[in-house]
């Protein structure tokens, strides 16, 4: 069977993409290389092609090339607050793209599209917890917007043309490969700052909680739906077990030998409260269900990020860390004089 996986270079494309092959999957990979996509992430046994999936003629031409069986689109720009401030530029590199992708697909005979929404941040503070699939979406930030309307063209494309597809929303995805500068969660932004020795600063009164979800059980939720298709849905991937920020500082901060201080600022942006899914649905329908508790993913990502970000921290963390050190030369000059 041959996959074609959109964001194979990326955090959690990459984890599919080596779990596909494993399996004995034919796996080709598109990746821009450009929203957190990697070379050094790309299992040499999938083709790799490095393009934009907003580009209509390229695409038509690897479409054409690989003639998947099925399709797992999940390259994207996953910065929400970014998308406040440019809303064009995420409808172009999400809805744009998603469209694009739909379109090419279906002209060259496509029959099964596996599309990964966002679950995380799309239905506020005021649903029930944990959230199921039928709550009403809220459109927060333009990254949900985007999302939401590549769901609709998704269920477009299957009504018109008779694709089969999976929508699924997973929760905050976390572990090996998040990229710590960018685009990512928490999780990896404060194991980047405590590798270089720099203090994470907690937005909020960190009280805030999120519903993680280990990268590898995220990965198998979507080979379930490969290998026990159904008829469409939407299915929500969660731990169904909130966490709160503080929390998961505190655990990280004993992987360091807690020598790190919970220092605190005022949020810049207006952040969602809680958030928890559920997951009785994929529970009962695919089989699947999380295996990864928070503490063991915890432990996980930060063996992976001590086993290979030291060796070369992002430019941006590396002069903070610069800086703090340079601070901390300066108060002990100072007391000493």
């Amino acid at each position: 069977m041959k996959i074609l996986v959109t964001g194979g270079a990326g955090f959690v494309g990459s984890h599919l993409v080596d779990e596909l092959i494993d399996r004995g999957y034919t796996v080709s990979v598109i990746d821009s290389l450009v929203h957190g996509g990697k070379k050094s992430n790309l299992n040499p046994q999938a083709t790799f092609y490095r393009a934009d999936i907003t580009r209509h003629k390229k695409v038509a031409r690897i479409l054409s090339q690989v003639k998947p069986d099925a399709v797992f689109h999940l390259a994207a720009h996953i910065n929400a607050r970014y998308s406040i401030d440019n809303p064009l530029f995420d409808n172009t590199t999400n809805t744009v793209a998603t469209l694009n992708l739909l379109e090419q697909a279906h002209q060259n005979g496509l029959k099964k599209f596996f599309f990964v929404s966002t679950g995380g941040i799309s239905y506020g503070d005021d649903a029930p917890r944990p959230t199921p699939e039928t709550h009403p979406t809220s459109s927060l930030t333009p990254y949900c917007i985007s999302k939401m309307a590549s769901e609709q063209y998704v269920r477009f494309f299957a009504k018109q043309h008779g694709i089969q597809y999976t929508i699924f929303r997973p929760a905050n995805i976390y572990g090996p490969r998040q990229n710590g500068s960018g685009e990512a969660g928490v999780i990896a932004i404060f194991l980047e700052k405590m590798l270089a020795g720099i203090n994470p600063i907690i937005y909020g009164d960190g009280r805030q909680t999120r519903d993680w979800v280990y990268v590898k059980d995220v990965v198998n939720a979507l080979i379930c739906s490969l290998e026990a298709p159904k008829d469409s849905d939407v299915y929500h991937i969660a731990s169904e077990q909130p966490t709160s920020v503080n929390q998961v500082f505190l655990e990280l901060n004993a992987h360091f030998g807690n020598i790190f201080e919970k220092r605190h600022i005022e949020a810049p942006w207006k952040e969602q409260k809680d958030s928890c899914l559920s997951s009785q649905k994929i529970q009962k329908e695919l089989g699947w269900k999380p295996e990864v508790s928070i503490s063991e993913g915890l432990y996980q990502t930060v063996q992976w990020f001590r086993a290979t970000r030291h060796k070369s921290l992002p430019m941006d963390i590396f002069r903070e860390s610069l800086r703090e050190r340079f601070n901390i030369f300066q108060q002990s000059f100072r007391k000493n004089t």
